[in-house]
């Protein structure tokens, strides 16, 4: 708990900029993007209403080959907000919504759908 609330400290990086984890993760989007597996993506180029003064921006919003809309949460350790506005924007809109966090060792990725 006290290495979570170290990282929160630290605060939040501009609208617009990647953290280390997201921008590993556009990487593999890059890839997917090159194989054919997704059509499109965008990092923070939506963003969602969820109440009267509560927004959601999600990481990346991503095309897949199929035409499915998903949005993509990357997150290095999950808060209860965080966890609470997904489910919230996954219940409102008719995207697919994944929580993706790094495996185990920085490994891999971890996908969660909500």
């Amino acid at each position: 708990m006290a290495q979570n609330k170290t990282l929160q400290a630290l605060g939040r990086l501009p609208a617009g900029t990647m953290n280390k984890t997201e921008a590993a993760y556009e990487q593999l989007l890059k890839r997917r993007l090159l194989a054919g597996e997704i059509q499109w993506y965008k990092f923070e180029g939506v963003k969602l209403r969820l109440a009267a003064a509560t927004f959601y921006t999600a990481d990346f919003f991503v095309l897949a080959a199929d035409g499915q809309l998903e949005v993509h949460e990357v997150k290095g350790v999950w808060t209860d907000d965080a966890r609470v506005k997904t489910k919230v924007a996954a219940a409102m809109y008719p995207f697919r919504f994944l929580g993706i966090t790094r495996g185990k060792r920085a490994i891999g990725w971890q996908v969660e759908e909500f």
